[in-house]
């Protein structure tokens, strides 16, 4: 139960070993509400200062370039009006998506992501509203262009310092920080703080209400009794505190006891919440969902929409189709260096698992001596069954090249987990907890995993467990930005040629 102490003791906050004063710590609540919505509205203001900066910035550079000195009227620059457009489809957008909260910045979602799809996003609106109403023509094109590609980094970056300001700034004493309540049993609330750092959290605990285990042999009552008296003493402390949220911290695995809380502190004016123990350490970014009018809680999203299948298609499909027609002399040379090298074909075709762990045959450059009816071996760094040329072509990822006609065929996609020999599938299925959700999407040329520097042998299951975390992490956050940098890290980062044998 919430001890009965004197006032000036309510609030202690754990780990810094400091008692204030609860009449000190209490602002009012005008107050703290307009500290966040005043910062609130300064991450909005330097998102309008940041593109509007940008645009009129590319007007004057156009003007200097083209070299008639003209001093351009603010209300004739055709970048503004774009960046007026431009600035209400972001702004709104970030509104509606909650971007400007305090909890967003101190999230640890990736906001560079997000701030791209936006910007490629609303530059598309604007120029289909554009074609719509015949108006391109009036805007210069070096002008746009310029303006689209200062835009996005410039975005990025002040987006990165408004965050990098605002976690500074949200620490367990400022005014503007979420104030919470616990309640739970005493091992839970001890759980919580050995597992969470409050600080890094944003957080400012004003309180603490325990809840008692009826003990029989000091005769403490029955467990009801108990429960009504802590929590009917526990809403009073949080009528007094005023905290904003309030946290229920008992496990769910008692849940009449969840009941009763959550009768007792819907009485009071502060956002309830249930922390679901260790399932939340497990899964991070829990969410709430509705499938029809069943609501659950989220722990993996859908391999991929509807609407995400046909974007990665088409992006495959288009991608896939110029590669081969642009890399068409590059298959012939090499081709014939394969068979001027070793006796053999020049494709190699192996039998892998692909989506939903279906079987397809994957093309390959035969990088190793023709052997046809030899066991399956897992290629090793020196092996002396790797050719010359083939050498040159692991180590440059030109091997992987033919898996662009598996990608027109719908085998496979340009970026996904790497698929693996049946052997290997069938072994690390078994060893490696949630290995077979990496053929909950088709299975890709370059992946998450490979542009880290996970390729290569695995000699071992921890080298695997890394591989398929990186996998699993592009599964639960797919986007077509994603598979864009992956394929540019694919190119030009050292980490995608590490570890090639």
């Amino acid at each position: 139960m919430f001890h009965e102490r004197p006032p000036q003791q309510y609030q202690r906050l754990p780990g810094d070993g400091v008692s204030r004063s609860v009449w000190a710590s209490l602002l009012p609540r005008r107050r703290r509400m307009a500290l966040r919505v005043g910062i609130s509205a300064s991450l909005l203001a330097a998102d309008l200062v940041a593109i509007f900066a940008v645009g009129f910035a590319a007007d004057v550079a156009y003007h200097a370039y083209i070299g008639d000195g003209e001093l351009i009227p603010l209300t004739n620059s055709m970048n503004l009006q774009t960046a007026g457009f431009l600035s209400l489809i972001f702004v709104l957008t970030n509104l509606a998506r909650g971007e400007y909260s305090i909890e967003r910045c101190l999230s640890q979602t990736p906001h560079l992501q997000r701030r791209a799809t936006l910007w490629l996003m609303a530059w598309a609106v604007a120029l289909l509203v554009g074609f719509a109403t015949k108006t391109t023509q009036d805007f210069s094109r070096v002008a746009s262009v310029a303006f689209f590609l200062a835009g996005l980094p410039v975005t990025i970056l002040v987006r990165a310092g408004t965050v990098a300001m605002v976690r500074r700034s949200s620490t367990s004493g400022s005014p503007s920080t979420s104030r919470v309540h616990l309640v739970g049993y005493e091992e839970d609330v001890t759980n919580f703080y050995a597992n969470n750092d409050v600080e890094a959290l944003g957080l400012r605990i004003v309180g603490t209400s325990y809840l008692r285990r009826p003990e029989p042999a000091s005769g403490t009552g029955n467990a009801e009794t108990l429960l009504a008296e802590d929590l009917d003493l526990a809403v009073s402390v949080v009528r007094f505190l005023r905290p904003d949220d309030v946290f229920v911290l008992v496990p769910w695995s008692e849940p009449a006891d969840i009941e009763r809380c959550i009768d007792a502190f819907l009485r009071v004016p502060a956002a309830l919440h249930l922390r679901p123990g260790t399932m939340m350490d497990r899964f991070p970014d829990l969410q709430v969902a509705r499938v029809g009018r069943l609501s659950g809680i989220n722990i993996g999203r859908r391999p991929l929409s509807v609407g995400e299948i046909l974007l990665k298609r088409a992006f495959d499909v288009t991608l896939a189709g110029i590669g081969l027609l642009l890399l068409a002399p590059l298959f012939v040379a090499l081709a014939v260096l394969i068979k001027l090298d070793s006796p053999g074909p020049v494709f190699f075709r192996q039998r892998r698992y692909g989506f939903n762990q279906e079987a397809f045959g994957v093309f390959k450059f035969r990088s190793m001596k023709a052997a046809p009816d030899a066991p399956f071996r897992q290629a090793s760094r020196n092996d002396e069954r790797i050719t010359r040329i083939g050498a040159l072509l692991r180590r440059t990822n030109l091997d992987e090249l033919p898996q662009l006609l598996n990608v027109i065929r719908g085998d496979m996609s340009l970026v996904g987990p790497r698929p693996h020999a049946l052997a290997h599938d069938r072994s690390f299925e078994r060893r490696i907890a949630l290995y077979a959700r990496r053929h909950n999407v088709k299975p890709g040329i370059t992946g998450w995993a490979q542009v880290n520097g996970f390729r290569g042998e695995t000699l071992t299951d921890a080298a695997m467990e890394s591989r398929v975390q990186a996998d699993l992490h592009y599964i639960d956050n797919w986007s077509l930005w994603l598979d864009i940098t992956i394929l540019f890290r694919t190119i030009a980062s050292p980490r995608a040629y590490r570890n090639a044998c």
